[in-house]
């Protein structure tokens, strides 16, 4: 878990970008920060890996004040995605993917092998790891760049507006991959979007936050959607706000749909194989009693 306990951040020229912060991330979730341009998100996220250090307040990792980490140490083991990958251009991919293993003086073989193995998990050929980012679209870049972050498997993963320097084709595909490995791996994810409809669909939580870096409300995208705290929250939301909703409903029917079906499917998976062995064995003992049968009357 992250905790933001009174946290302030406050320029030398007085510019207020985060205003006495409480709030918490919950573990293995995805959170995500929303608000307009000027409103602290990223400047809270980028205070969890200590780039920014706040005026006056307290964050703790698992109860762990950050200031009581060296900044390398810490973020060598938090995961960090932005804007348009921010791939190394002179290095391969397998070498961009491997950057956070080298550093940490693992063995060069095995953190290639592991670059190799999540490159297959994001949906990247492996044909391309001798190539550089330039020979790469926009959304392999965006999935190397993912697939750097996990590379030393960090429980943490901070995520810049990772998807919106691409076309929205290709942004919802790495909202749904995006979506399939955190099912998979669990992290603690704190994730910035100016988009709504991106937090809706992401966020397990939904923190929204007003010019100024003012926390104005923090809820499931459910409980958002319902019942919005103010007008700000309200008119930033939009006048979709019930299509929004609609959609999030169905979208929720439709997973809980697939987890019925897959449930069903293990079901007769496992009955199948039962009632399989059930005849199996059924033969098996007629086929005994038989030849025992026979025996006798010889």
């Amino acid at each position: 878990m992250i905790t933001f306990t009174g946290v302030t951040k406050r320029y030398p020229d007085g510019t207020v970008a985060v205003h006495d912060l409480d709030l918490e991330i919950p573990a293995g979730r995805i959170t995500v920060l929303v608000g307009p341009s000027g409103c602290g998100k990223t400047t809270t996220l980028r205070m969890v890996n200590r780039m920014i250090d706040p005026t006056t307040g307290t964050i703790t990792v698992d109860g762990r004040d950050i200031r009581q980490v060296d900044p390398p140490t810490l973020r060598r083991g938090i995961g960090y995605v932005i804007q348009q990958g921010g791939l190394f251009p002179h290095r391969t991919i397998i070498d961009n993917i491997a950057t956070v293993p080298y550093l940490l003086h693992q063995d060069k073989k095995q953190a290639r092998a592991r670059a190799l193995e999540l490159m297959e998990r994001v949906g990247l050929d492996t044909g391309l790891a001798k190539r550089y980012p330039a020979q790469l679209s926009g959304g392999q870049q965006q999935r190397v760049g993912v697939a750097r972050a996990l590379a030393a498997d960090p429980p943490i993963m901070l995520m810049d507006e990772p998807f919106s320097a691409v076309d929205p084709i290709v942004r919802t595909q790495l909202q749904d991959e995006f979506l399939r490995l955190q099912n998979d791996l669990e992290k603690t994810i704190v994730f910035v979007t100016h988009d709504i409809d991106e937090a809706v669909k992401l966020g397990h939580r939904i923190a929204v936050f007003q010019v100024g870096g003012v926390l104005a409300q923090y809820a499931t995208p459910e409980e958002l959607l319902a019942e919005p705290a103010n007008d700000f929250v309200r008119d930033f939301l939009g006048g979709e706000r019930g299509i929004r909703r609609l959609r999030f409903v169905q979208q929720l029917d439709a997973e809980a749909a697939a987890e019925a079906e897959s449930a069903t499917g293990a079901e007769s998976a496992t009955g199948t194989g039962t009632a399989a062995g059930a005849e199996s064995a059924t033969g098996t003992g007629s086929a005994q009693g038989g030849g025992a049968a026979a025996a006798g009357e010889r």
